[in-house]
């Protein structure tokens, strides 16, 4: 019988019934010094993940900002075109009235002078 390096068996080790009858050894044995240079790898890409979902975020912002100055500028727009519509219509709805039509034009203007 060979003796495998990863998993050690009940019967090499004595162990009794109802436990876990192998385990796993790590053929690949790290010092502290790996152990601390792994731990720091782990933080360093969790913290560029983080980093770059931070910066994701961001750009939306700059993009949702960037259309709230539009739609506030198209308001305005609207609004002023609103005006200009109603004081259109106003002078077309007066030229076109009954009392329009029946008043006369003046024979003579006089302007005041200060």
């Amino acid at each position: 019988m060979s003796q495998n390096n990863y998993y050690v068996s009940r019967r090499q080790k004595n162990w009794s019934r109802n436990q876990n009858t192998t385990r796993f050894q790590s053929a690949i044995k790290l010092g502290p010094v790996a152990h601390t240079v792994m731990v720091a790898l782990m933080i360093i890409v969790l913290g560029l993940i983080y980093v770059t979902q931070a910066t994701r975020t961001t750009g939306y912002d700059y993009e949702a900002q960037k259309i709230d100055s539009q739609i506030a500028e198209y308001n305005e727009q609207k609004s002023e075109l609103e005006v200009e519509s109603a004081r259109l219509t106003a002078l077309e709805t007066i030229k076109s009235s009954s009392v329009a039509q029946e008043m006369a034009t003046p024979s003579d203007t006089r302007y005041v002078q200060e």
